[in-house]
C-alpha cells in the first residue's frame, strides 16, 4: 500500500521557502507548484489536528500574525 500512496505524491511534496511567508500566499504558491495537491489549509498554531497521513493535502502553519511557522509538507 505504501507504493502507491508514493505514486500520488508526484510533483513537489514542501515548501521550505514558505516559512515567514504570509499564509494566503503560502496556499496558492502551493496549489500553483503542485497541482495535484487538492487540499491546503491553513491552521494555526497550536491547534489540534488529525495524525493520518493524505498525500493530497499540505497543512500551512501560522502564528496569530497570519505568518508560516513550519515548513509546509505533504501529508
Amino acid at each position: 500500500m505504501a507504493s502507491d500512496e508514493c505514486t500520488e505524491c508526484a510533483g513537489k511534496s514542501s515548501w521550505p521557502e514558505l516559512v515567514g511567508v504570509e499564509g494566503t500566499v503560502a496556499v496558492e504558491t502551493i496549489k500553483r507548484e503542485n497541482p495535484r495537491i487538492t487540499t491546503v489549509s491553513i491552521v494555526l498554531e497550536g491547534s489540534v489536528v488529525t495524525t493520518d497521513y493524505v498525500t493530497t493535502r499540505v497543512r500551512v502553519w501560522v502564528n496569530e500574525n497570519g505568518i508560516v511557522t513550519r515548513v509546509p509538507t505533504i501529508g
